[in-house]
């Protein structure tokens, strides 16, 4: 896994997904690492190739992330993805302004002359996630690639090694993405092969050793893929004498959820296991708090208030302890955590309190550089059963997150497009956080409105970064209001038994395996006899920065609906119709 030194650079102007660039460089075989922006063209000499990364900033503004303008004459290779393209043509005398509306999500791209990038590229379905646009390409330039909304998807000046690209070739669903990239790596920059993804596991496990020094270890474990997998390599790096496992039961878990992660950890041969009750302490954290961020905020330092209130009973405050934690990379990009990424959500182990443990070296994250994908894989090299590595996807902070709430009562507002719904979800666009309201379309969930009408909504309309279709309701769509709403023991109860009936209904008809998660959630929208409307968002995705809505068969979606149309409190049953972008995979 040792290399002597990257040939591919990309730097960091605070994209969602820069170090996934970074990692796809890497499984094309050559070794890649991430830069600041603004590294100076002299430490970048050497280097084969150079690729901008995308960012939530526009060009033009004062103090926006910027490059060494002396790079683009290095005579090096310098690909542009996103904002990295509007860089290139903003530094040498192209136009970028305000695009007319954003492109999140899926688009056409149509090729216009041949290039080198595009060598067994075909005109295809690519991923953007912008609003700024380059509306002229620079002298020398020719424009190479366009797409419905942004014009100018692609340009470049071959003679000066000079490329610009507007949508996203790292991301799976750019179809002929990794082709992009292959192009640019070997054909353009010539690089040659010289890194092994293999083997991760026995330098993962020399890492965790290294970091830990004489220290034990505990883990405040969810039974999750991440956290079972960090665990684990910590128990073959210590022994399961140096490696605690303690799991917090919050209040806010799936039904069953606990005893299936006793049996998780007496299966992977834990000798210090332990379950602590803090459901009240949660739901007490958690009262009459509305606000998403709040939310996750009170949920992450109430975590370290019961991690602190566990540890005083035991000697795990004597020094010769760490926190060990399953954060994997996105985790820590969404919370802002490089530079100039934007702030999308906190996640639970990223709060003030997480932060000064991590600023105080007392923290090891051995999986915090890999993304779902990679740890999975991870987690298979170390011996994990399938059962337990390859479990959907649950938040860190449970349920609470699926269970939204409302200050104050509201009324449905009928629009051309649909229903607005006076309640808001977090999204991701143009990679920064968005914070809007819900569309509901009053037609059944099919490929059309998957495909095309939901994602053109959104781009279309500034206030809404999520579409749903209706599966049934017990009343008409105008006729629903949004109630107010918190967190509350009733309201978890009822999201139990509604995730428990979904996930028991795809386990018997085989849909469990079509989708890499499948998230229920619960909003309070309905009439007065029944409070609660139930989403349905299943997505399919490799890393969880990119997701695509799945369908269901019609029949089989007919019959859930009835189902959980049949719980008293539910009024309504949806399907959420919204990519990854503009929507995250979570609600909040």
């Amino acid at each position: 896994m040792e290399a002597n030194a990257p040939q591919i650079v990309v730097l960091d102007t605070g994209g969602q997904y820069t170090h996934l660039i970074a990692r796809r460089v890497r499984e094309l075989g050559a070794y890649a690492d991430v830069q600041p922006s603004n590294t100076s063209a002299a430490e970048l000499r050497t280097r084969k190739g150079i690729i901008i990364s995308g960012g939530p900033a526009s060009v033009y503004e004062p103090g926006s992330p910027d490059i060494d303008p002396q790079i683009l004459r290095l005579g090096i290779p310098v690909l542009g993805i996103c904002y990295g393209h509007q860089l290139i043509a903003y530094h040498l005398g192209g136009t970028v302004q305000k695009g007319v509306r954003g492109e999140y999500g899926p688009a056409q791209l149509s090729l216009s002359c041949d290039d080198a990038l595009w060598n067994g590229v075909e005109n295809s379905q690519i991923w953007m996630s912008h609003f700024d646009v380059v509306s002229s390409i620079p002298p020398g330039f020719r424009l190479t690639a366009s797409s419905g909304v942004s014009g100018i998807a692609a340009m470049s000046d071959p003679g000066r090694k000079l490329f610009g690209i507007q949508f996203h070739p790292e991301v799976v669903h750019t179809r002929f993405g990794k082709q992009i990239l292959e192009n640019f790596i070997f054909g353009i920059c010539a690089a040659n092969k010289d890194w092994n993804i293999s083997q991760r596991v026995p330098v993962v496990e020399e890492q965790i050793r290294a970091i830990a020094g004489d220290r034990n270890v505990f883990f405040f474990v969810s039974g999750g893929v991440d956290s079972t997998v960090a665990y684990t390599l910590c128990l073959r790096a210590l022994g399961p004498d140096r490696a605690y496992g303690i799991y917090v039961d919050t209040g806010l878990m799936r039904k069953g959820e606990t005893e299936f992660v006793r049996g998780v950890f007496r299966e992977l041969g834990a000798k210090n296991f332990l379950v602590d009750d803090a459901e009240q302490e949660f739901l007490a954290a958690l009262h009459r708090v509305h606000d998403p961020e709040e939310k996750r905020r009170a949920i992450g330092e109430q975590f370290v208030k019961v991690q602190e209130r566990i540890l005083a009973t035991e000697h795990f405050l004597d020094g010769t302890w760490i926190l060990g934690q399953g954060t994997i990379y996105p985790d820590t990009i969404e919370s802002g955590g490089t530079a100039k990424a934007d702030l999308i959500k906190t996640h639970h182990n990223r709060v003030a309190g997480i932060q000064a443990l991590i600023d105080s070296g007392r923290i090891i994250e051995p999986l915090t550089s890999f993304y779902k994908d990679e740890v999975r894989a991870i987690g298979h090299e170390a011996g994990v059963p399938d059962r337990f590595v390859m479990r959907h996807p649950f938040p860190g902070p449970g349920l609470a997150i699926r269970c939204l709430c409302a200050k104050e009562r509201a009324g449905v507002a009928r629009a051309a497009d649909g229903v607005l719904l006076p309640i808001r979800s977090v999204g991701v666009q143009g990679d920064a956080r968005s914070y809007r309201n819900i569309l509901a379309l009053d037609e059944q969930p099919n490929e059309h409105l998957a495909a095309q009408a939901a994602p053109a909504l959104v781009n279309k309309r500034s206030d809404i970064n999520r579409v749903i279709a209706t599966c049934g309701a017990k009343a008409r769509l105008d006729d629903l209001s949004v109630f107010e709403a918190t967190v509350t023991k009733p309201r978890l109860d009822l999201l139990r038994e509604a995730d428990a009936l979904v996930r028991e209904f795809c386990l018997q008809t085989g849909f469990e395996n079509q989708v890499w998660q499948f998230p229920v959630v619960l909003v309070p929208v309905g009439i007065e006899q029944a409070r609660e409307a139930v989403v349905l968002r299943p997505i399919q995705s490799m890393d969880g920065m990119t997701a695509d809505t799945v369908l269901m068969e019609p029949r089989d979606l007919e019959r859930l609906t009835e189902k959980l149309l049949e719980l008293p409190a539910v009024s309504a049953v949806f399907y959420d119709l919204t990519h990854k972008p503009p929507g995250t995979i979570e609600w909040e």
